[in-house]
């Protein structure tokens, strides 16, 4: 990087965040401290307000703007290609606000630039094949994380017979593999906890308001919360193993290597969800460990094995003796 495109870039790192050390500026341009030293002065001397802030480094006083930017075609494409991203996958009012920047957008671009932007729209498509059935919730849902608001959903979880009450701390919405979920702290838990929002049947933002701390976090220290839960070690054969890849549950946590192939472990956060996922593949899986799991699945192979089968040859299928055999 030259030194007028770094300069243009301090400025630019000045209007995205008042307070900086050099220090910060010397790592982010890949530079001495004493080159950042030198830049400030020049960025001084041609008339940019910047403070020094004993203790505290450098400040941008306010008042101060850059004269409007003018985006390559690239540029242009890529907030075009986001802004449409995320028009098509909020609730009805961030559409618009999305709707209206990009016609903003448009509007200042030049003629051939704006050809090149439809050239990457027809080049790199983004597709959705789900409607924003959730938007009242993502409205209300937004409005209670801005003002920190508890609220009430009632939940169906996976495998429990009957929705139930929660009173969660919504944090953030995650839109995670086409599917929106709230980030919460969830006070009946007392932990950490994600709610897919297609299976909050009702919900109420109340009055009471909280304060983001620790407890909000994904986990001990904001790690990974599904570091709690047991792991199952997963084997698949060798012919389906990229197919595995490519789509993995929430769950996977990552691969070891194996001496037949690679072995893939997964969070035993929910049962049934996980056995579901694995029985898709058939006879190319094989569980591992925890023992208790094995059986659970084979139980459930059994079980389909007696559906499927005429009566009169349920008999021949009394016990299975080997966990994970194969019919």
């Amino acid at each position: 990087m030259n030194r007028t495109d770094r300069l243009l870039g301090i400025l630019l790192a000045f209007q995205a965040r008042r307070d900086l050390r050099a220090e910060d500026l010397s790592s982010q341009f890949e530079v001495s401290v004493r080159t950042i030293y030198r830049d400030i002065q020049a960025l001084s001397e041609t008339g940019v307000p910047i403070a020094a802030m004993p203790g505290t480094g450098y400040r941008l006083l306010d008042g101060y703007f850059l004269p409007p930017l003018s985006f390559t075609a690239d540029e242009a494409a890529i907030l075009t290609l986001g802004g449409q991203f995320i028009r098509d996958r909020v609730d009805p009012e961030l559409s618009r606000v999305a709707g209206e920047a990009l016609q903003k957008l448009r509007s200042i671009l030049p003629a051939d630039r704006r050809l090149a932007v439809e050239q990457w729209q027809e080049n790199l498509r983004f597709v959705t094949f789900r409607d924003v059935a959730d938007a009242t919730k993502l409205s209300e849902l937004r409005r209670a994380i801005r003002q920190a608001r508890v609220t009430r959903i009632l939940y169906q979880a996976r495998g429990r017979p009957s929705p139930e009450w929660r009173d969660v701390e919504p944090v953030s919405l995650v839109h995670a593999d086409a599917v929106w979920c709230l980030a919460t702290y969830c006070r009946l838990r007392q932990a950490p906890r994600l709610f897919r929002l297609e299976r909050i049947d009702q919900l109420e933002v109340l009055a009471e308001r909280f304060t983001l701390e620790s407890r909000h976090l994904l986990g001990p220290d904001g790690k990974n919360p599904l570091g709690r839960y047991p792991e199952a070690r997963v084997r698949f054969e060798s012919q389906v193993e990229r197919w595995v890849r490519e789509r993995q549950p929430f769950t996977f946590l990552r691969e070891d290597p194996g001496d037949d192939g690679a072995i893939f472990v997964y969070a035993v956060r929910d049962e049934w969800e996980l056995l579901s996922w694995l029985l898709r593949w058939g006879a190319a899986v094989e569980i591992l460990d925890p023992s208790w799991l094995r059986q659970r699945f084979v139980a459930e192979v059994r079980s389909m094995l007696l559906r499927h089968i005429p009566t009169d040859d349920q008999a021949t299928i009394t016990s299975v003796s080997e966990p994970g055999k194969r019919y």
